[in-house]
């Protein structure tokens, strides 16, 4: 579902207010078209909100399905922030103390310390991340 510089994912819209636009994105495993799935236990979908600035000028309804789209960069930016540079702050401490001398649990607590540190400044700095992560929403 992602084209070339967009990733793209059908969601139904749930509710529009002036301000946001709420979209219910059903995000499936890589089997669920699978003609087996009510016998597996693999198979999985979940639900996630989305929250898109409403533009007035496109008129959409409540129950409507539409494309929500998120530029790919955006994309490998968030895997970036909450899968690559956390295990790199666990590994670089872990490592980093334990070369020193530190004893094995003192060096594991203090890399994950680090890393929930990490996550804290992450939560601090959610409304600048949120206006950088700007979703669109088209017809289908």
């Amino acid at each position: 579902m992602s084209s070339n510089n967009v990733i793209s994912h059908r969601g139904k819209i749930v509710d529009i207010t002036p301000e946001f636009t709420t979209v219910d994105i059903i995000s499936e495993s890589a089997c669920s078209a699978c003609h087996a799935k009510s016998l597996c236990t693999l198979s999985e979908s979940k639900t996630k909100q989305v929250v898109v600035p409403t533009r007035g000028w496109i008129p959409f309804e409540p129950g409507e399905e539409v494309n929500v789209q998120l530029k790919a960069t955006m994309g490998l930016k968030a895997v970036w922030l909450a899968y690559v540079v956390p295990l790199f702050i666990l590994l670089s401490v872990l490592l980093g103390l334990h070369a020193a001398g530190l004893g094995e649990l003192a060096s594991g607590l203090s890399a994950i310390g680090a890393v929930a540190l990490y996550y804290l400044v992450i939560w601090l700095f959610r409304k600048k991340l949120q206006n950088e992560y700007i979703f669109n929403i088209e017809k289908l």
